[in-house]
């Protein structure tokens, strides 16, 4: 590969670090592999071995001798499934909250895909050796309906609907502020951010950027007492829907928009929620308050019409209930104090 001149300065670990990502659009690549990779011998630059810090110039020649990972075997794991929805196609859950869907660099188990090959036998091959059943994903911590294929031919029917828009998803999500307006849509890029490996942005990102469109609504606002009497501090129920699929982009969106998911450690803005002690359970929440509450999309038997709604789970259950005895306890307050 040849380093463009905006790339001219940058150190070769960092930059190789964004191409490999790009390139993968996976997490999986990072740092410090890549310094391991510079260090033991297999880039060069200009036909010469050079250190992970060394500065590029303009028209440099990149060339890597890439290993292709440890192929590690996939193994049947007997896990839990909150199944919605099954027949001889496809497979509907409610992905509980911290399951990862599939095996990545430093994941080789406990995965979606380990579940679902425990529960379909025949599932080894489908759309994929290491991903297989899967046609799209959450994040880890992002919980919610998905649906994973049982067969090559439901496999390429619904990622083809995928690739072109026409999957419902929608979401819930619980986020610090109170928007100005009731409703209404984000339409920015996103790429991976300038500085920070592990994020994607769509105001400081590189510029190999994506499209990327959110509609979001709002659905209930809560203003929470704070010690201080005079502050108030508000949280929104918003729902979101989502017409391109780029990784954290609901996440991205909202914090960029400056109204971060209640509990995200990326992308949230510092310790939010310390002096809240009506609601003590926000400065805690484990997890983003994020949720994929919907899922529509043409069976790939039969062509008709499913939607499948997932619910929430206790944790957001609780914390929103929370939230609106908080908000309720405020406005009695204020009618004994007046």
């Amino acid at each position: 590969m040849t380093v463009s001149t905006e790339n001219s300065g940058l150190r070769l670990d960092l930059f190789l670090t964004r191409r490999l990502q790009d390139f993968q659009r996976e997490e999986g690549v990072s740092r410090s592999s890549v310094q391991r990779l510079i260090t033991s011998g297999k880039v060069k630059v200009n036909g010469k071995m050079t250190k992970p810090g060394a500065r590029l110039k303009a028209d440099d020649l990149i060339e890597i001798r890439w290993l292709p990972p440890e192929d590690i075997p996939l193994k049947p794991e007997p896990l839990p499934l909150n199944i919605l929805y099954e027949d001889e196609d496809c497979i509907v859950i409610n992905k509980v909250p911290g399951m990862v869907v599939h095996p990545a660099a430093g994941r080789h188990g406990g995965t979606l895909v380990h579940a679902l090959l425990h529960h379909c036998p025949n599932l080894p091959g489908i759309g994929g050796e290491r991903r297989p059943g899967i046609v799209h994903r959450l994040d880890k911590d992002t919980s919610g309906v998905m649906v994973a294929v049982k067969t090559e031919k439901a496999f390429y029917h619904l990622a083809l609907q995928f690739k072109e828009r026409t999957v419902l998803k929608e979401y819930l999500a619980l986020v610090w502020g109170k928007p100005k307006s009731s409703k209404g849509m984000i339409v920015r890029p996103i790429g991976r951010h300038r500085t920070h490996r592990k994020k994607m942005s769509s105001l400081r990102s590189v510029s190999r950027s994506r499209e990327a469109i959110t509609e979001w609504q709002l659905e209930d606002s809560f203003g929470i007492e704070s010690k201080q009497e005079t502050r108030r501090s508000w949280v929104s129920l918003i729902r979101l829907r989502t017409r391109t699929g780029r990784t954290h982009q609901i996440r991205v969106h909202l914090a960029d928009e400056g109204y971060p998911v209640v509990g995200d450690r990326l992308y949230g803005e510092g310790k939010r929620g310390r002096g809240i002690v009506m609601v003590p359970s926000l400065a805690d929440f484990p997890r983003q308050a994020l949720h994929a509450e919907k899922l529509g999309f043409i069976h790939p038997r039969t062509n008709r019409p499913m939607e499948f709604r997932a619910p929430l789970f206790q944790d957001m259950q609780e914390l929103l209930y929370a939230l609106k005895e908080a908000t309720l306890g405020n406005r009695l307050k204020k009618g004994v104090d007046n």
